[in-house]
């Protein structure tokens, strides 16, 4: 009885442990023939509230793709197109600096193939697939498609076999009933996705209507609109019978503008598709051409030429506003957005060239925040006509807004091509050259508002208004805070523009005391994140540990695990952490995502039967068998036998700044 209850409360105690082993995304899949020697494939997958999986179109940079992989594809079957997928959601990850796709609730992927061998019995399909919530796990599924014999069979979903898998979770597997509701499901249509409140998305989205409505007002501080305010609403005013049909035509008029703008966001977004926006947004030609375009618009605002739409436009454009009625006011506003083409025409196109960046409705919602901050004054004027009267006269100053205007455009241009070097890897635009860049611009930029130069088209200028100086100051600050930068200083304020801290000449700053040596660096080690001296490997680690007998700090990670660099970020550069970093402990850092293949000799089979064939599946096996969990980030601290320090919480993972602390010294406490 001794020995049976001995072995009860030690399964009960395993169990307890494999629970730690998580397994968000449920499988099925299902097979069938469309047509002679043509199949469709598909996987369907049930994900755990809060969790997301990635798409296989998030870009290059950013997390980890879904990858479908066919094992016995050659001289067996073709693959017809890219796998599909059902409807996934975008959200812009500032973490590194892409927009991320990825699925929530339910996904679907589709792939067609057509046989080569008519002989084959099965395909067999590997699904590589990164999900994450507070923590990411990086997945491996095995799966093996019946191939059916009659055009009108279709073999029922098969559920993922749990032996093949990398983590083996048999405690996390769906139960029949939630297997019965998969085989319901019909296998052609989109799984839809469970609606949920996507809020950084729609943060997405607020952020450009903001700026879209700032710049709709800068449009109308430009020598192309300004004047036209009164002159157009003592049009409506004056020619219209009573004030009450002024009113409302100047309305109408501001509503045709709101319009206009609009239907240009719809069109762009009809042309390229709200999907292939976001894609274009990592594209090296989409950002080569668009920094063109601005730096062209950048040339113009600051007075070389002017980009102008043909006359013969405008004078169509007018001689149709000549009508009257609500046809002549809807082509009076055609007129505006035609004439002040060369002061609007370079915010629009930048505008447009952020929002296509961001995808989905995002042109939409930009031309709408433009077009609305543009049309408010014509309406808001012709309902209070005394107004007029307290509007500054047009003169020199709006001359020196459209420069202002050109000083911005030519620095966000350099955030387009640092986008494009960045994705060809080329280090043609490291940080220092592009804050290099961005110092000299918005440097030359104080010293015109300051009035040491001047542009073509300005007036004479006698003296400098207060507002001018106090810009200049702004700017001014704004410049001598990048100069820090060149050495290293990380820059919070404007980290989503220039290229990323590793994306450097000296990606560790220059002269900072946390940069070791190259020559004092022990065997195996290498310079991480803020100067840290890290082990990759664990072996040399730990072998290091013995020699200068210190405990181990382990950290599982990965090149793609967002929570990974929030806790480097946020977490290890605090003073008191990084203190206990770079004394006290021995820092290995094993990337479980590491897609370098480990040599033949090192290649095996795990206990749990995945092939274990690249170093991420090495650390991986290592993580899961040794601490059965499967989650990044996951720190762990160790003695110099393997053993963990800290007895009431053997291992930790995304926590606060407070908590990390108190678990490294409660395990420093019980090292000998």
């Amino acid at each position: 009885m001794k020995k049976l209850f001995f072995l009860v409360i030690t399964l009960l105690a395993f169990a307890s442990i494999d629970a730690q082993i998580l397994d968000p995304a449920k499988w099925t899949t299902a097979i069938e023939k469309k047509s002679d020697n043509t199949y469709v494939l598909t996987f369907n997958a049930v994900i755990e509230k809060d969790w997301h999986m990635y798409s296989q179109f998030t870009p290059e940079g950013g997390p980890l793709p879904l990858e479908v992989v066919f094992k016995n594809q050659k001289g067996n079957y073709t693959l017809i197109g890219k796998a599909k997928e059902s409807k996934t959601k975008t959200a812009y990850n500032d973490i590194f600096e892409v927009n991320e796709t990825f699925f929530e609730g339910k996904a679907q992927i589709q792939q067609e193939i057509k046989l080569t061998n008519t002989k084959i019995s099965k395909i067999e399909a590997v699904l590589n697939y990164q999900v994450c919530k507070e923590v990411c796990i990086n997945q491996e599924k095995k799966f093996t498609f019946i191939i059916p014999a009659s055009t009108s069979e279709i073999v029922a979903p098969t559920v993922e076999n749990p032996i093949t898998e990398q983590v083996q979770a048999d405690s996390l597997a769906p139960s029949l009933g939630e297997a019965s509701v998969m085989q319901a499901e019909t296998i052609s249509a989109p799984a839809e996705v469970i609606p949920t409140e996507d809020t950084t998305t729609k943060k997405g989205l607020w952020t450009i209507f903001f700026i879209a409505f700032l710049s709709g007002f800068a449009a109308l501080l430009t020598p192309c609109v300004f004047p036209l305010i009164p002159m157009t609403v003592s049009f409506f005013t004056k020619q219209s019978k009573t004030r009450a049909a002024g009113i409302r035509n100047a309305i109408f008029y501001g509503i045709s503008i709101i319009v206009i703008y609009v239907v240009l966001g719809l069109i762009v977004t009809t042309i390229f598709g709200a999907g292939a926006l976001n894609a274009l947004s990592t594209n090296v030609w989409f950002n080569l051409i668009f920094f063109a375009l601005l730096v062209l618009f950048a040339i113009s605002f600051l007075g070389a030429f002017e980009i102008v739409l043909p006359n013969s436009w405008a004078n169509k454009v007018d001689s149709q506003a000549d009508r009257g009625g609500i046809v002549g006011i809807l082509f009076m506003a055609l007129a505006l957005a035609i004439v002040s083409f060369s002061c609007t025409g370079p915010i629009v196109g930048t505008l447009l060239v952020e929002a296509a960046s961001k995808g989905g409705i995002a042109p939409i919602v930009g031309m709408f925040g433009f077009s609305l901050a543009l049309a408010l004054p014509f309406m808001f004027f012709a309902l209070f006509p005394g107004w007029l009267q307290s509007l500054p006269k047009s003169g020199g100053w709006l001359n020196t807004v459209k420069v202002f205007l050109g000083f911005i455009e030519l620095a966000l241009a350099f955030k387009f091509l640092s986008n494009a070097d960045l994705v060809l890897q080329l280090h043609l635009l490291e940080r220092e050259v592009f804050l290099a860049i961005w110092i000299a611009i918005f440097g030359t930029l104080a010293l015109y508002l300051f009035g040491k130069i001047t542009m073509p088209h300005d007036s004479p200028l006698t003296h400098l208004s207060v507002g001018r100086v106090m810009m200049g100051l702004v700017v001014l600050s704004f410049t001598i805070y990048m100069i820090p930068g060149l050495w290293g200083a990380p820059l919070k304020l404007i980290s989503a523009f220039p290229p990323p801290m590793e994306y450097s000449e000296s990606p560790h700053g220059v002269g900072g005391s946390a940069l070791i040596p190259a020559t004092d660096l022990p065997e195996g080690a290498k310079i991480g994140v803020h100067g840290l001296t890290i082990f990759e490997d664990y072996e040399k680690g730990l072998a290091y540990a013995k020699t200068v007998n210190k405990p181990i700090l382990l950290d599982f990670t990965g090149y793609a695990c967002v929570n990974c660099r929030k806790m480097e970020n946020n977490v290890w550069s605090d003073a008191k952490i990084m203190s206990i970093l770079k004394k006290d402990v021995v820092l290995i850092s094993l990337y479980v995502d590491d897609k370098r293949a480990l040599p033949k000799s090192e290649q095996f089979v795990s206990t749990s039967g995945s092939e274990i064939e690249t170093i991420g599946d090495k650390w991986t096996d290592f993580m899961i068998s040794r601490y059965k969990t499967n989650t990044q980030p996951l720190y762990v601290l160790t003695d110099l036998e393997g053993k963990s320090l800290n007895t009431a919480k053997p291992t930790i993972s995304y926590v606060g700044i407070s908590e990390y602390e108190n678990w490294l010294k409660d395990g420093l406490s019980n090292f000998k």
